[in-house]
């Protein structure tokens, strides 16, 4: 009975680790259709946000919850006006505009950290006892922060009249800018949030995975998998591929090892592609945000 606690709690947390580090590329991708190859190095310049924070006397929750996606989210909004605004429509552009960016962001953090050996913070809060079995209190405190932020994410985009434009603007911007609508400053906030959550996942999981200058390539392709497997909804999709991605993923792993868990993960992506072309909210939840 612990055993199997302690593995449900593990398998939880391998979902929300995805859902988290996929919510700020379903932002981008799924509401502007803006293939943002660079999403790996904005969790990565979430996790150096808090390293360099915390060695400098802040407090690891502001660094966290605060700062990291204060800064992405400034760094995000200038890409959105130096490059993303000249290239709206032009996926493929935007696709090596991106890609670019992603190299010129990896050398410049790996001329200033080096590239040899990962930056640790040690995680805060303790462990929760499970019978003779352990899991990490800090993990837990993860799965409760990515719930939230789907429902805050819900509420914003559902429930305000800014959600309500910049959908209404990703749907149409033409009608949008008919009406009066600034489409330019709605895509600049889009991009902005949508770097702002990534730097907040890249924030919340540096304790637990450390920080590379090219650890955005550990994050970058379960991201993509999981967005296109959602599908067009930005949040139920997510939600819902992170669900049976990262359920296959943990019982895969605890069965076989790490390494058959990503593999089991890739292949269910491509049977469910192979089924569901347009992805799990494209075939079940039309109507869903």
């Amino acid at each position: 009975m612990d055993l199997a606690a302690a593995l449900a709690l593990q398998i939880v947390y391998g979902i929300a680790n995805l859902a988290l580090i996929s919510l700020g590329l379903a932002i981008v991708f799924g509401m502007m259709r803006v293939i943002n190859l660079a999403h790996g190095e904005f969790l990565m310049l979430g996790g150096y946000t808090v390293v360099i924070a915390t060695n400098n006397g802040v407090s690891i929750w502001i660094a966290m919850l605060v700062l990291a996606p204060l800064v992405v989210g400034i760094v995000g909004i200038v890409v959105e006006r130096l490059i993303i605004r000249w290239l709206y429509g032009r996926m493929i552009d935007t696709l090596l505009a991106t890609w670019g960016l992603s190299l010129l962001l990896i050398g410049l953090v790996t001329s200033i950290f080096g590239a040899s050996t990962a930056t640790t913070i040690a995680p805060p809060l303790g462990v929760i006892p499970i019978g003779e079995y352990s899991s990490s209190a800090y993990e837990l405190m993860l799965v409760g922060i990515t719930v939230a932020l789907i429902l805050v994410l819900y509420a914003a985009l559902k429930l305000t009249n800014l959600g309500l434009i910049a959908r209404g603007t990703m749907q149409d911007p033409e009608m949008a800018a008919a009406l009066g609508v600034s489409t330019s400053h709605i895509y600049m906030m889009t991009l902005g949030i949508g770097a702002a959550v990534s730097g907040l996942a890249g924030g919340l999981l540096a304790p637990v995975t450390g920080v590379l200058p090219t650890i955005g390539a550990v994050y970058i392709a379960k991201a993509f998998i999981t967005v296109i497997s959602g599908g067009a909804s930005v949040l139920a999709g997510t939600a819902s591929a992170s669900l049976l991605l990262g359920g296959i993923n943990g019982i895969t792993a605890y069965l076989t090892g790490p390494t058959f868990g990503e593999i089991a993960l890739l292949l269910a992506a491509i049977v469910l592609l192979r089924l569901m072309p347009r992805g799990i909210t494209g075939t079940l939840f039309r109507k869903s945000l």
